[in-house]
């Protein structure tokens, strides 16, 4: 299959990658496109951004979580009916995860450019530099050949005659200059202890945040030369991911609420869609504002986000606290992943919360992030014991006990971590459940089986 792309990169992070593919997907949807947003890595915070621009979810592509033969797959089911795609790397363009099980290299934004087979667009601050950029770009252009470096963004450039000097450099580099974005402060998103603010957070905000970014990518990126760029991406060999094709559907079609608004805004689009073919009528619930689950819910999944921001309007929605906790109590399969950890602990920060698991949770200084190979320790209702998953983390919190007394996970070199209680499977280990389909169908499972046989009837 071909779609039309570009991976945007750079030389390392806070370059304004995000501010540039931001601005760029809104400008290519300005002018009547249709804009498939994708983000290299397990970061969920920067793809809102794109997907705002672009009207449509913001998918994320990373091997380490969903395995390398699955990237081109889940692409173009990504960018299903779209135009042009556009990739926002992670990281600097050759960085990838540190772990023992795989190469360097591995899961960075250079490797998932060659498994797309696309072009690379690399986004230079050029703040603090001149004729270097030339050199720069020069040794980005050639550290591998695998990667083809189809063009360069100079980003926040000081003036004219900054930019004619950074232009006349990069034309013995060899790499064509598709752009200069100027310095911009007003343009800055707000950011606190784990990066942007969430696009779905900021409502108003954010939509004139992206608006205004494309206006800028728009003036001061040849749009016309981007594209041209991006049809050189050869043919994918590849069919788009299929989810129906990963589960079996389980009969009686549960309803399963999954956790949403501010609160909880780091997830998957693909967490949805493989429920949904498992055989699960999924729903959203809001914790901020919904005072109760939606009427038969079966099971509920609460994945990742700002609960601590929120902590004293969550621990006020004292009926939705309690509601949830009748459902664990009655069995019915729950399944949290960080912020859905603290939000069913005793309490956060001193807040009450839904005290589903006897824990404290609290923030801390201290940020925890990386990559994680984890095993099941238990059986439960999202795997049995045994089960080898990829995943990462990502917090500033701690919870007191770390593990329970049947845990949910165990890491070599590391001590048990999470809980299994019951019918709740609550961590802090994100996962892409598209790289562990199995998970959603012995969820939805799990969740059918809990259905008392006339409530069955009855949702018929």
């Amino acid at each position: 299959m071909s779609v039309p792309r570009v991976v945007v990169a750079a030389p390392s992070s806070n370059a304004g990658k995000t501010s540039v593919t931001t601005g760029l997907v809104a400008a290519l949807t300005a002018r009547g496109l249709a804009v498939s947003p994708h983000k290299v890595g397990p970061d969920y915070i920067d793809p809102g951004y794109a997907g705002l621009a672009a009207g449509r979810p913001g998918r994320n592509l990373d091997p380490w979580l969903a395995g390398e033969e699955r990237i081109a797959p889940l692409f173009l089911h990504g960018a299903r009916g779209a135009d042009v795609a556009v990739v926002e790397g992670v990281m600097g363009l050759f960085d990838g995860a540190t772990h023992p099980e795989v190469e360097p290299g591995y899961a960075s934004t250079a490797h998932v450019a060659r498994l797309l087979r696309a072009p690379v667009v690399l986004v230079v601050d050029a703040s603090s530099q001149a004729r270097s950029v030339a050199a720069l770009v020069h040794g980005f252009a050639t550290f591998d050949p695998s990667v083809r470096l189809g063009g360069v963004v100079l980003n926040r450039v000081g003036s004219d005659r900054h930019e004619a000097i950074l232009r006349e450099a990069l034309d013995a580099a060899g790499v064509p200059v598709l752009g200069a974005v100027r310095r911009l402060a007003e343009l800055g998103t707000p950011s606190r202890h784990l990066g942007l603010v969430p696009a779905a957070e900021r409502s108003a905000e954010a939509l004139a945040t992206v608006r205004r970014l494309g206006e800028v990518v728009a003036g001061g990126v040849e749009l016309d030369a981007v594209l041209r760029l991006a049809r050189t991406a050869p043919d994918l060999d590849a069919a788009p991911w299929d989810p129906a094709a990963e589960v079996t559907p389980v009969p009686g079609r549960p309803r399963v609420a999954v956790a949403g608004g501010p609160a909880f805004t780091f997830g998957y689009a693909e967490h949805a869609e493989l429920l949904a073919a498992a055989g699960a009528e999924v729903v959203t619930v809001d914790p901020l504002r919904d005072e109760a689950l939606p009427e038969g819910t079966a099971g509920l999944v609460v994945g990742g986000g700002f609960p601590e921001v929120y902590a004293d309007q969550l621990s006020a929605n004292t009926t939705l606290r309690a509601d949830i906790a009748a459902l664990a109590a009655r069995g019915g399969p729950v399944a949290a992943e960080c912020a859905g950890l603290l939000y069913l602990s005793r309490e956060l920060d001193g807040s009450p919360m839904c005290g589903v698991l006897d824990v404290a949770t609290a923030m801390t200084p201290r940020l925890t992030l990386g990559y994680r190979a984890a095993v099941a320790l238990t059986d439960s209702v999202l795997a049995p014991a045994g089960t080898r998953v990829r995943g990462h983390e990502f917090h500033r919190t701690h919870a007191l006990p770390a593990a329970g007394p049947t845990p949910a996970w165990g890491r070599a070199g590391a001590g048990p971590e999470g809980f299994v209680a019951g019918s709740v499977h609550a961590s802090y280990l994100h996962l892409h459940w598209a790289g562990s389909p199995a998970l959603a169908e012995r969820f939805v499972a799990a969740c059918a089986a809990a259905v008392p046989e006339r409530a069955r009837h009855a949702h018929r």
